[in-house]
């Protein structure tokens, strides 16, 4: 599944701005009447769903990396006055 077809700026939102945009298309795909028509809809529906889980999954590795980087830190510091 391509993202491409989405527009850009999706990638310039937030998890939480992709997330309620995510729970307006499944608001309008739930009042539809006529299911022969959400199609399009649905798959946009699940593209963006593939971005947010992408972007989940960065944020989430980048976070790891902080965490990790801080807990280093503190760690050299409590050995270095342990050292002293």
């Amino acid at each position: 599944m391509k993202d491409k077809k989405l527009p850009n700026d999706y990638n310039s939102l937030s998890l939480e701005e992709l997330t309620k945009e995510a729970n307006r298309m499944i608001e309008d795909l739930e009042s539809q009447k006529n299911l022969e028509n959400s199609i399009e809809n649905y798959q946009n529906l699940l593209k963006l769903n593939n971005i947010i889980e992408k972007k989940f999954q960065k944020d989430n590795k980048i976070l790891n990396e902080k965490t990790k980087e801080k807990i280093l830190e503190i760690t050299n510091k409590t050995n270095a006055k342990k050292i002293k």
